[in-house]
């Protein structure tokens, strides 16, 4: 099912506000409406889908994403559609073009649905069903996996691309030419105490980091000196983090690469280039 009546979200919202959880129903994401097949081939070029990913398309309809990762661009997967016919619509072309060693369609409850396999995962499903999805995805997927939604993005998360589009033949399906194309990369989990080794130039001593995270936003404070410093214009994409502090009236920006618990990197403050690294800490700043 691929997206859209907005007038369903207005439905949808009464049922959740009764209090029933995502989790525990086979919530309708809209009537099937496939993604015209020029932006599939774009949706699976940004993501850079090649022989070594497994591409999992929630809310499948036809098939026609994970056919195409197949056999243009030689990946694996699976579609999850809640359509019998759908379904065997899919899994027949899969046998047609002699892909149904590679890829399958199953009908089943996307918000039930382990998808943690996915190295790729593709969206295009209505906007209210695409946020209810956001811990599931931050829950199941390996970070930096690749995350493609068509036309409607996850409501913070920072994309690493969008890609805009007019296209004709999206005229029949929301009135508009208008499509867009979200790239997103699964966040590390990196919130808690972390213990940072810097260049003199910046500190002397160890740093204290006390990350907060909200999908890709980082917050939180640094303590240098007995004094807390705000973090901003944190991030995380995939493994990599940045943020900056402001220090004796100079800006230090700092990157990093998170490896099995530790954070490797560069701090940059006036131009000036220096490696630092972290490693998480049991103790509160």
């Amino acid at each position: 099912m691929h997206k859209i009546l907005r007038g369903l979200l207005a439905a949808l919202g009464t049922v959740l506000a009764f209090g029933t959880q995502a989790a525990d129903w086979t919530i309708n994401a809209g009537p099937y409406v496939p993604s015209p097949q020029s932006v599939v081939a774009d949706m699976l070029k940004l993501a850079q889908v090649g022989p070594q990913d497994t591409v999992i398309d929630l809310g499948s309809g036809d098939g026609r994403i994970v056919l195409t990762a197949a056999k243009v661009f030689g990946a694996r997967g699976f579609g999850v559609e809640i359509k019998d016919d759908l379904v065997k619509q899919a899994n027949a072309a899969a046998q047609a073009q002699g892909l149904a060693a590679r890829v399958r369609f199953m009908k089943a409850d996307l918000f039930k649905t382990d998808v943690s396999q996915a190295t790729v995962l593709t969206l295009y499903l209505l906007p209210h069903t695409v946020d209810l999805l956001r811990d599931k995805l931050i829950a199941e997927l390996k970070p930096g996996t690749r995350v493609i939604s068509h036309d409607y993005p996850l409501n913070g998360w920072h994309p690493i691309k969008t890609v805009h589009m007019d296209l004709d033949d999206k005229l029949p399906i929301s009135g508009t030419t208008t499509t867009l194309i979200f790239l997103y990369r699964v966040p590390e989990n990196v919130a808690g105490h972390w213990r940072a080794t810097v260049p003199a130039s910046v500190h002397t001593g160890p740093i204290d980091l006390e990350l907060e995270q909200k999908y890709t936003e980082l917050l939180g404070a640094a303590r240098i000196a007995g004094e807390r410093v705000p973090i901003a214009d944190g991030r995380i994409v995939g493994r990599k983090l940045s943020f900056t502090l402001s220090t004796r009236n100079r800006t230090h920006a700092f990157e990093a690469d998170v490896i099995n618990g530790a954070a490797y990197g560069v701090v940059n403050a006036a131009g000036q280039r220096a490696a630092w690294r972290a490693n998480r800490s049991t103790t509160a700043n």
